[in-house]
């Protein structure tokens, strides 16, 4: 689905007049019936305020995620690089002992 319809649609399921919705974005009910009908396109800033107005996700508004709510990720969600090779090399080292004490068992 492409913005302009998503924008309506969101508006309409929450029962919000065109005209309350502009004004609460800032902006005329002339632009925004144009953001609407896909005559004009916006700029960024204003995907971020419709995004946090509706509360849904800015790809879900550009129609790259089916999922409403996309989730918000801090600096501490993102994967440590040192962390995740001494993961690899402790499974690493696990899967050697484990070799090793196999084929010491096969000797036996």
């Amino acid at each position: 689905m492409e913005f302009n319809r998503i924008i309506k649609l969101l508006r309409k399921e929450r029962g919000i007049t065109q005209k309350q919705a502009a004004e609460d974005l800032g902006v005329s009910q002339a632009l925004l019936s144009h953001y609407e009908k896909g005559i004009r396109e916006c700029g960024l800033d204003f995907v971020v305020r419709v995004a946090d107005y509706y509360n849904v996700s800015c790809d879900y508004l550009l129609g790259r995620s089916a999922e409403r709510n996309g989730m918000m990720l801090s600096a501490e969600d993102l994967p440590n690089p040192e962390k995740m090779k001494e993961r690899a090399d402790k499974k690493a080292a696990k899967a050697a002992a484990k070799a090793e004490r196999d084929s010491l068992r096969r000797l036996q």
